[in-house]
């Protein structure tokens, strides 16, 4: 059987922020193409709303920074790797200016910006555009990389797995040769490949029936570097945001950590504040502390949500600081400067991911990996509020310059890429079945493996995410893929990978919060490492 087989320089996979910027950096040195499976503006950068965290203002310090990020981490964060990515923020943000992007500054005194401050920030040191900083982000960043003529942007593809030289069965030290992936407009399967291959595939929010994320955050990155070989580490820390709007018809949408920042409290349904019970920082602490509050009072009380109050500040207010997210409260029947906001958590970002250093290196030679689906140790067992645009941004750039000193992947091209085989699959005709396992999934891990666990809980879901991932790898091997099935594949074992490492950190630690074990412990101070063999080969049996 033929396929057809693309080569380039560099394969960027994944167009958020992290991949969008190592595609630019990369193109002043060889031709790129960077492959989304969607179109090239939907990730989750585009959905953030905060801003990005950087120690600019002169009452601010790159060491405040570096503290409050290290405290927020519990113990878990490099500080090396956050000092190093931390202080490299302000070029970031120059390059973001430099494209055209336009932060707020105070109508008095131009000079200086409007800075916000989130949970767990010590002072105002978050810059945005209005309450849409990842939306302008995207927009001026996939503006620049149309105009640069060494870069292409292929949408439509999805990843179907990586193939390294020791999958080829070649003797010698392992090395990534390029991708497999579905071409959903074609319907059929390429090859792409490439002197060096970058992972941006960003966050798995898919994971959990209730999220913040879009649709495409399917864990897709980690579930491919898992498949081939690679460490992966503390999946268990899972931030889930504290809140998002709690609305029959509005799906996932998040009110702004900033919210918090300009002054409002959480309250339960009878109008009582009730976080400074679990922390002195009250509705500004740490978002791992405020989720587990929400949780707890929703819990006690039975209620099905708490709410944002704001209605102390005046509506100019509201409405020229956060535009979109007034209109949007309007729209569902809310007046954010007269009515709390009815919120609930929804998982929103994963801190753990394949490892990696600061410069995107992991340990499969010419594969490298930026943004949320590294696990760098900047955010170690929690991340600090608007973080992760920040590392993304700063990470794009150490990995292009990394990239760019590279010479091991000159020999990839002359190494072939077999044609796919499908074997004797055959065209799908239950996709119930896939939707069914999907929700399954979802559920599974929305119930037993939340913001609350204890042993008994991840015990049963590691007995019921093992048996959906046997019927998913059957499913995928019996009939032809397609992109749901693919997804449906990497949440699973995304979802297998976050119920081992929580099994295996035995504290409650940032993220990782256990009944059994209601305590940090330091023998468990460490990194949680899987780094075993998934045994699955990514070809047909009959290949």
């Amino acid at each position: 059987m033929s396929m057809q087989v693309i080569d380039t320089d560099y394969l960027v996979i994944g167009s958020g922020l992290a991949g969008m910027m190592t595609a630019i950096n990369l193109s002043e040195h060889g031709e790129v193409l960077l492959a989304t499976k969607k179109e090239a503006s939907e990730s989750n950068s585009n959905y953030a709303q905060g801003g990005i965290a950087c120690a600019i203002s002169e009452k601010d310090s790159i060491d405040a920074h570096v503290n409050d990020t290290l405290a927020t981490g519990c113990g878990l964060g490099k500080e090396d790797i956050v000092r190093e990515i931390l202080s490299l923020a302000p070029q970031g943000i120059r390059t973001l200016e430099s494209f055209g992007l336009e932060f707020e500054r105070f109508k008095e005194n131009t000079l200086e910006y409007d800075l916000g401050r989130e949970g767990g920030h010590s002072r105002r040191r978050v810059l945005h555009a209005g309450d849409i900083t990842g939306q302008e982000i995207m927009r001026v960043v996939i503006d620049q990389a149309r105009k640069r003529q060494r870069l292409a942007i292929r949408t439509g593809l999805m990843a179907i797995d990586l193939v390294t030289k020791g999958w080829l069965g070649m003797p010698g030290r392992d090395k990534c040769i390029g991708a497999y992936f579905l071409d959903t407009e074609q319907n059929e399967i390429i090859g792409i490949r490439a002197r060096n291959t970058v992972l941006a595939t960003g966050g798995a929010g898919k994971v959990y029936s209730y999220t913040s994320n879009p649709d495409v955050a399917t864990g897709d990155g980690v579930a491919m570097g898992w498949r081939a070989g690679l460490p992966i580490l503390n999946m268990e820390f899972v931030q889930f945001h504290p809140t998002c709007l709690f609305h029959p018809e509005a799906k996932s949408y998040l009110i702004s950590e900033a919210v918090r920042g300009e002054g409002a409290v959480l309250v339960n349904s009878d109008g009582e504040s009730f976080t400074e019970k679990f922390d002195e920082r009250g509705s500004l602490a740490p978002r791992d502390i405020v989720a587990r509050a929400i949780d707890h009072e929703m819990k006690k009380r039975g209620d099905p949500c708490v709410y944002l109050d704001i209605t102390h500040k005046p509506a100019d207010f509201l409405r020229e600081r956060f535009p979109n997210i007034y209109q949007t409260c309007l729209d569902f029947g809310i007046d954010m400067a007269s009515d709390p906001i009815p919120v609930v958590p929804a998982a929103h970002y994963f801190c753990g991911g394949i490892e990696a250093d600061a410069y995107g290196h992991t340990a499969l030679r010419n594969l490298f990996a930026v943004g949320e689906v590294a696990c760098t140790g900047l955010h170690g067992a929690n991340r600090l509020a608007s973080n992760s645009l920040l590392e993304a941004l700063v990470c794009s750039f150490n990995v292009a310059e990394a990239i760019s000193r590279n010479s091991e992947g000159d020999g990839n091209m002359e190494i072939e890429i077999p044609a796919w085989h499908s074997g004797n699959a055959v065209p799908s005709d239950e996709a119930v079945v896939v939707e069914h396992n999907w929700n399954e999934v979802r559920t599974c891990m929305w119930d037993y493996v939340g913001i609350v666990r204890t042993d008994k809980r991840l015990e049963r879901a590691e007995r019921r995410i093992r048996t959906l991932r046997y019927e998913i790898r059957q499913y995928y091997l019996d009939y032809l893929v397609t992109a749901d099935v693919l997804e449906l594949r990497n949440i699973a074992t995304v979802a297998e990978l976050v119920v081992r490492s929580a099994a295996m950190r035995r504290e409650s630690r940032g993220l990782n919060f256990t009944l059994d074990y209601p305590a940090k412990n330091e023998i468990f101070k460490r990194d949680t490492v899987i780094n075993d063999e998934p045994g699955e080969s990514i070809r047909r049996p009959d290949s």
